[in-house]
């Protein structure tokens, strides 16, 4: 597979923002009634992009088609409240559908207002619904928590899970290592497997794609199977996989889930956005990739933007995916 390949211009309308908020983290699913369903997180743009960590909510939107436009309706989680794991923030999610019912991963988290108290305090969790606008149930507490002394000793977010072909549900996270405060140690993935999509999930595997040359290896995975193969698209922070020397979005492949290696054509996408009108604009982040199917095949690419450095401007893109090398776009 060569994403780089299947990269399609994107439409002038292919993102979604709102104004007064920051936006990030983009899942989307199509209902039996054709509605589009986008859930991502938010934060007041007047608290700075940092506050991901401290003010991130779960919100909705939907469209009548893909690419869009979508208009928001409403939140569907918010911190949980105080003294429990999640109580001030929710952030990260990412949604599966089984047997009729939505499943989403998210981060959460609870602390003092202060950047690294919330970002240590990161667990992952799970919630469910019968529709994408809730209402969402979550359990009380984590479905995946840290391991003291272990690769993922300080922190875990990023939660992403694919039903294999053994049918069971496969888990790829983040995890930073215990290591000198506040930042930790070594930043990198692992893998968490379950019989059911609320676990409980048993960790299998871990550190994975490991580079070898810095600490902070990969992040925001989003995996999923295909023909029987398993695939990631990754944050490859310093582009030590992509072969770029710098931050870009790597494809992993793996038989099993559990033992990745960086795919015959590592590079996914650099940091811009190839627009229809013929521009290619350079943007100073892109994150958070996730793959929305048609057909079983790849169709689009959803990411987060932020298209200045201070990181004031943000949006979720919607990238189109052509059928030629292997992905499949809805007509």
């Amino acid at each position: 597979m060569d994403i780089q390949k299947m990269i399609r211009p994107v439409p002038g309308h292919g993102f979604f923002a709102m104004e007064g908020y920051q936006v990030w983290c983009p899942s989307v699913v199509r209902t039996a009634d054709g509605v589009f369903h986008m859930l991502f997180s938010r934060w007041p743009l007047a608290s700075g992009h940092h506050a991901w960590v401290t003010q991130s909510e779960v919100a909705y939107a939907t469209a009548s088609s893909l690419m869009g436009p979508y208009t928001f309706s409403h939140v569907v989680l918010r911190g949980s409240g105080h003294g429990r794991w999640d109580g001030d923030v929710v952030h990260n999610p990412t949604v599966l559908e089984h047997d009729g019912r939505y499943y989403m991963y998210y981060m959460g988290n609870y602390g003092n207002g202060e950047y690294w108290d919330h970002r240590n305090h990161q667990r992952i969790g799970a919630a469910w619904a019968d529709h994408p606008a809730g209402p969402w149930q979550r359990l009380d507490q984590p479905v995946l928590d840290v391991s003291p002394g272990a690769w993922d000793h300080l922190m875990v977010s990023n939660p992403t899970v694919a039903r294999g072909p053994d049918g069971r549900f496969i888990m790829v996270y983040k995890g930073v290592s215990d290591g000198p405060l506040p930042a930790g140690g070594a930043v990198v993935c692992g893998v968490a497997a379950a019989s059911h999509p609320l676990g409980p999930f048993e960790k299998i595997a871990g550190p994975i794609m490991v580079n070898p040359e810095h600490d902070r290896s990969v992040e925001d995975p989003y995996i999923w199977v295909q023909d029987g193969r398993f695939y990631a698209i990754v944050k490859d922070f310093q582009g030590y996989f992509t072969r770029t020397g710098a931050s870009s979005l790597a494809l992993f492949e793996s038989a099993d889930g559990i033992d990745w290696k960086p795919a015959e054509s590592p590079l996914a996408l650099r940091k811009e956005i190839a627009w229809e009108d013929g521009t290619v604009e350079a943007v100073a982040a892109l994150e958070r990739p996730y793959i929305w199917f048609d057909g079983g095949r790849p169709a689009a690419l959803l990411c987060a933007a932020a298209f200045d450095e201070e990181r004031e401007r943000t949006a979720n893109i919607i990238i189109p995916l052509s059928r030629e090398a292997g992905g499949g776009l809805e007509g």
